[in-house]
């Protein structure tokens, strides 16, 4: 008999059976992947690019300039000479501590009085339905609608307020958008009106996630509701407080709109927000380069923010990790 022949060299096999793929073939396929996933994110990316990114790298351009806003412009280099100066406007610190204030008034209220109507909800009133839909009515409104149907609320002749405050025999003739000791408060009040919503839903689904099996037990134990709240609902709600208050107080440090159309920063400059006070100065003035300098202030200010936010979050995801 004759010796058995060895088998025919062949493609070498993977532990599953498989013909095992040359590592050129894996490299080429990797590339593939990567083309195929750029290219489905370039749609996406470019509308962040042109209008986002592209303006924020002119803007801050503009701040080493003395750009302004005429028909055949012409402006030149001036260094940090926009910075200087605004370093010594008081005018413009002012509005960033009272940006300062409203956005921490209005962060803070909107958490206490959104998380209270959250647990309203969550405690399955009748028409439930309706009263969330009802919840939501301010955050669909557009804020310059909203504005105008507040200025008409405020007005010192014909609003409703200054009305129902006469029927309780109270001082009636108040303006409280063009008196001083009260126009920031007014805003303030419309702030948190149209805020709230958002945060409302957002602590209504953390609400949802916690398992009514929790409540139970801690009942059981003899704890009232305010115990059953502290031991049970915020630790679960903590993450999600801290998120959304930082993202409520970073949009409502930048908030434009509605201060706006409220007051345009009056009386006197007692509502004038940051953002209020670089948009006068670009268009009103006609400063763009000055205005620009503001502006990139304004956007260190927003980064460093974002930065204590992003590691909080961090923070919390190891501490989760960890636990």
């Amino acid at each position: 008999m004759s010796a058995p022949t060895a088998p025919a060299a062949g493609p070498t096999t993977s532990t599953a059976g498989r013909p095992a793929r040359p590592l050129r073939h894996r490299g080429g396929l990797e590339r593939g992947r990567r083309r195929e996933a750029a290219a489905l994110v370039m749609p996406s990316l470019l509308p962040i690019l042109v209008l986002s990114v592209a303006p924020l790298v002119m803007g801050i351009a503009l701040a080493f300039t003395d750009a302004r806003l005429v028909r055949h412009p012409d402006y030149q280099f001036v260094g940090v000479d926009n910075f200087v100066r605004l370093a010594d406007n008081s005018f413009f610190w002012d509005s960033f501590r009272i940006g300062m204030i409203w956005a921490v008034s209005v962060t803070v209220l909107q958490l206490v009085l959104a998380l209270g109507l959250a647990q309203l909800l969550n405690s399955g009133l009748r028409l439930q339905g309706l009263t969330r839909v009802l919840a939501l009515i301010p955050w669909a409104m557009p804020p310059v609608v909203v504005a105008i149907m507040w200025k008409m609320i405020y007005s010192p002749n014909a609003g409703p307020l200054n009305a129902f405050l006469g029927a309780l025999g109270l001082p009636d003739d108040i303006n409280w958008l063009a008196d001083f000791s009260t126009a920031l408060p007014a805003v303030i009040v419309v702030g948190v009106w149209v805020g709230m919503p958002q945060t409302t839903v957002t602590l209504l689904a953390g609400l949802q996630q916690i398992p009514g099996e929790l409540h139970e037990a801690a009942s059981m134990d003899g704890a009232n509701a305010w115990r059953r709240f502290t031991a049970v609902t915020w630790p679960s709600l903590r993450p999600i407080v801290a998120s959304i208050t930082s993202l409520n107080f970073i949009w409502n440090f930048n908030s434009f709109s509605l201060v706006y159309v409220l007051t345009e920063g009056g009386p006197g400059g007692r509502t004038m927000l940051p953002m209020l006070f670089t948009y006068l100065e670009a268009f009103k003035n006609r400063n763009i380069g000055y205005a620009a300098a503001m502006g990139v202030v304004l956007v260190v200010v927003v980064v460093l923010l974002l930065a204590v936010y992003l590691r909080s979050q961090f923070r919390d995801d190891r501490a989760v990790k960890k636990g």
